[in-house]
C-alpha cells in the first residue's frame, strides 16, 4: 500500500494548477501639482501628522488559492465531484502527460483538495506561510489522514461562470496534512477532512508595503518630506553606509522596508511611521513633547501618547517614558514600558515581564515586546519565564526567545529528518509537551527526561505501530505493504519516542498523533497542549488565566496599541 502510494506520488511530482486571480491598477487620473508650502498644510496642531496626509498601503492579508491532489490515503480518498475544480486539475495533469489522470483522480488512495493561505504583510521572498486544506463540499474522501498534498501553484482566485481565472503566481506550497482531527478535540463531522500544512506556503515574492497620500496632497514636496522625516527616525547601517526605511517613489507613495525591530508587529510599525511629524520646529517638538508627557499619565490617553513619544525617540521621550513607569495606574505603566522596548531601553524589561507572569489580558503585547529587545536583561526575563505554571506564558516565553534570537543554544533545537522543529529544554516547572498546529511544525519539551507509562499501544499514522505492553520497553514497528517490517527497541521516554518514529519514516502529523494519544489513554502523565499561545480579550485583572470561558469573556480588555503578528494563527 506504501509503495503504491508512493509510486502515485512520484508520478504526480509536478506543479498543480494554482486556482487565482491579481487585478491591475492603473495610475488615477489627477491635476496638475499644486506647488503649496508645507507650512501652509500643517498650521492645526493635529495636522502636521505623517498619518493627516497618508493611509497604509499592503499592509492586509492576501488570500490566495489552489487546487491539489492529496496523495498516500490508503483508501480514505475518492472521485471528486464533477466541478471547474476537478475540470482545472484534469486539464492541468493532461497538459504535463500524466498517464490516465482519470484513473489516478478516482483512485481511493487520492483526492482533490483545495487549499487557502493568507500572505501577511511584510512577506519576503521565501518566508514561509500556514496552508489550510480541505475536500471539496461533495466528496467520496473521508479522511486527509496521512496525506501529502503534491506541489501546487498559488494565486489570488475567481470563479467565472463555469471556469476558473487565474492570476499571476504568488506562491508555492506542498507537503504532510495535519488533520484537525488529530491535532484536536474538535467534534465537527467534517474534521478529518480538512487540516494545515504548517509552514508549507512558500512566496515567491516579497510584498511591498508603505503610504499612500491622499490624492488632496499629493506632490512631490509632500512624499520627499514625509520620506525624510521617517528616515531621520528609522535607519539600519548596511555596508557601513546609513539606509532609511522610507523611499518617495512617486508624489503620491513612499515605500516603506520593515524596520528589524518590529519584524513581529507590522501594525505597530506603520502607526509609529504614521506618527511622526513633518515641517516642526525645535520649539513645537517641545511642546508636543510636553503635552504627550501629560497624556501619558491619563490611562484614557496613555496608548496614543506612547507611541507618539516612541515616534519622537530620544533622551526626551525615554525620560517622559521612564516617568510613566512610576505610574500607580497598570495601563499607564504597560503602555510606557512597551513604547521603551521597541526604544530597546532596559527599564521595560521588569515591568513588561511583571505582566507578562500577572496580566493574561497584556500578556501577549508584553511577550512580543520582550523579544523586540537587543538586551541580556530582555533574555533573562524571557528565559525565567519557561519554567513557571502557566502553560501559555512558558510556552509564549519560549517562542518571544526564538524569534529573538532563533540560533541561540537554548531555544535552538534541531530539525528531525527536515520534517519539524524539536527542542528539549532543560528547565524548571511542570514537564510539558507542547506541539502546534499553526506557524510552524514543532515538537518542544518543557524539561529533560519525560517519560512515557507502560503499558501502552498507540498509533503514529497508518504504518507505525508503538506497543509498549511488555517490560519496561517500547516496540516500535514499521509495517507497510510492498516494504520489509522494521522494529526498533527504545527505552519508554518521550524523547525516544519522537525520535524513532521520524527514524522510520513518520512526519508531523505521525508524531503529534502519537503523543496526543499516549496523553488521552494515560500513558503520558505530563502536561500535553495544542497551540497554548496568548490571546487577546481577557479580563484586565492580576492573576492566573486559568479563567473559565465566561469569565475570560466577562469584561474583555482592549489593548490600545496593536496587536503584534508573533502569536497569530493565520
Amino acid at each position: 500500500m506504501m509503495r503504491r502510494a508512493a509510486e502515485t506520488r512520484s508520478i504526480l511530482l509536478f506543479t498543480l494548477l494554482g486556482v487565482g486571480l491579481t487585478g491591475c491598477a492603473g495610475s488615477w487620473m489627477r491635476p496638475k501639482e499644486q506647488h503649496t508650502s508645507l507650512e501652509e498644510l500643517v498650521d492645526e496642531e493635529e495636522a502636521n501628522y505623517v498619518s493627516a496626509f497618508t493611509f497604509p498601503s499592503g499592509v492586509s492579508f492576501v488570500k490566495i488559492e489552489a487546487i491539489s491532489l492529496c496523495t498516500g490515503l490508503a483508501g480514505t480518498g475518492g472521485d471528486p465531484p464533477v466541478t471547474a475544480q476537478r475540470a482545472a486539475l484534469m486539464d492541468e495533469m493532461k497538459r504535463r502527460q500524466i498517464p490516465s489522470p482519470n484513473e489516478v483522480m478516482s483512485s481511493s488512495d487520492t483526492a482533490l483538495v483545495l487549499l487557502r493561505g493568507l500572505i501577511p504583510p511584510g512577506i519576503q521572498e521565501g518566508d514561509r506561510f500556514d496552508i489550510e486544506v480541505r475536500t471539496p463540499t461533495r466528496t467520496e474522501a473521508t479522511s486527509l489522514s496521512g496525506g501529502w498534498v503534491l506541489p501546487a501553484r498559488m494565486s489570488e482566485m475567481a470563479v467565472l461562470g463555469d471556469s476558473i481565472r487565474t492570476g499571476h503566481e504568488l506562491a508555492t506550497c506542498e507537503g504532510p496534512i495535519l488533520v484537525d482531527g488529530v491535532a484536536t478535540d474538535n467534534a465537527d463531522e467534517n474534521v478529518m477532512t480538512r487540516g494545515r500544512i504548517l509552514g508549507g506556503g512558500v512566496a515567491l515574492k516579497s510584498r511591498p508595503m508603505g503610504l499612500m497620500i491622499d490624492r488632496s496632497h499629493q506632490s512631490v514636496r509632500l512624499s520627499t518630506a514625509i520620506a525624510k522625516t521617517i528616515n531621520d527616525r528609522f535607519y539600519a547601517y548596511r555596508d557601513g553606509q546609513r539606509k532609511g526605511v522610507a523611499t518617495a517613489k512617486t508624489d503620491e507613495y513612499v515605500e516603506l522596508v520593515l524596520h528589524p525591530r518590529y519584524k513581529e508587529n507590522v501594525g505597530r510599525f506603520i502607526k509609529v511611521v504614521r506618527n511622526c511629524t513633518i515641517s516642526e520646529s525645535p520649539t513645537e517638538l517641545q511642546e508636543r513633547t510636553t503635552r504627550l508627557g501629560a497624556q501619558l499619565l491619563d490611562p484614557m490617553t496613555a496608548g496614543k501618547a506612547a507611541l507618539r513619544l516612541e515616534a519622537i525617540g530620544g533622551d526626551k521621550a525615554v525620560e517622559l517614558l521612564e516617568q510613566g513607569l512610576k505610574s500607580d495606574d497598570v495601563e499607564v505603566r504597560f503602555y510606557s514600558a512597551e513604547a521603551l522596548a521597541y526604544l530597546d531601553k532596559t527599564t521595560a524589561v521588569e515591568p513588561l515581564a511583571d505582566a507578562a507572569r500577572n496580566e493574561p489580558a497584556l500578556r501577549v503585547n508584553s511577550l512580543a515586546a520582550l523579544s523586540a529587545m537587543e538586551d541580556i536583561v530582555a533574555y533573562d526575563a524571557l528565559r525565567s519565564l519557561l519554567g513557571v505554571n502557566s502553560a501559555e506564558t512558558r510556552y509564549g516565553a519560549f517562542r518571544a526567545l526564538w524569534s529573538m534570537n532563533s540560533n541561540d543554544p537554548l531555544v535552538r533545537g534541531e530539525r528531525l529528518s527536515e520534517k519539524f522543529s524539536y527542542h528539549v529544554l532543560d528547565v524548571g516547572g511542570p514537564p510539558m509537551v507542547h506541539v502546534t498546529r499553526s506557524y510552524r511544525p514543532e515538537v518542544v519539551l518543557f524539561g529533560a527526561n519525560q517519560r512515557l507509562q507502560t503499558p501502552l499501544v498507540l498509533d503514529a499514522g497508518k504504518n507505525i505501530l508503538i506497543n509498549g505492553m511488555y517490560g519496561d520497553e517500547i516496540i516500535v514497528s514499521r509495517i507497510a505493504a510492498g516494504e520489509p517490517e522494521q522494529k526498533r527497541v527504545i527505552e519508554p521516554t518521550v524523547d525516544a519516542l519522537v525520535r524513532t518514529i521520524v527514524e522510520l519514516g513518520g512526519a508531523y502529523p505521525d508524531v503529534v498523533q502519537a503523543l496526543r494519544q499516549a496523553k488521552r489513554d494515560g500513558a503520558l502523565a505530563s502536561r500535553f497542549r495544542v497551540d497554548a499561545l496568548p490571546e487577546t480579550g481577557r479580563e484586565l485583572h492580576p492573576g492566573d488565566e486559568q479563567l473559565s470561558p465566561e469569565e475570560a469573556g466577562a469584561a474583555p480588555y482592549k489593548v490600545a496599541t496593536p496587536m503584534p503578528d508573533l502569536f497569530g494563527k493565520k
